[in-house]
């Protein structure tokens, strides 16, 4: 039973976490610093080229609103690269 709890503890951190990362970047104008400072990790999730064009889109006032509301939802327009096989 102690583990269940420490999962979803977990998940609801993991989950608040994306939440809130999503969220800052939808402030307009504002959300631009927000996105500024998330640039690495976006490049190193998506590869330098989707990185920075979903930070790009991320740093429009109101397309990156509407952007991350419906990723809010529905989950990345720019899928994240996939992982690299091991040698």
């Amino acid at each position: 039973m102690r583990n269940e709890s420490g999962i979803i503890k977990k998940a609801m951190f993991t989950g608040g976490s994306q939440l809130f990362l999503r969220s800052a970047k939808m402030l307009p104008f504002g959300g631009a610093i927000a996105v500024f400072v998330l640039l690495g990790y976006d490049i190193r999730r998506k590869g330098i080229i989707l990185g920075s064009v979903n930070s790009g889109i991320d740093a429009i006032p109101f397309l990156g609103f509407a952007k991350n509301t419906v990723e809010i939802f529905t989950g990345d327009f720019i899928p994240d690269r996939s992982a690299r096989p091991a040698k």
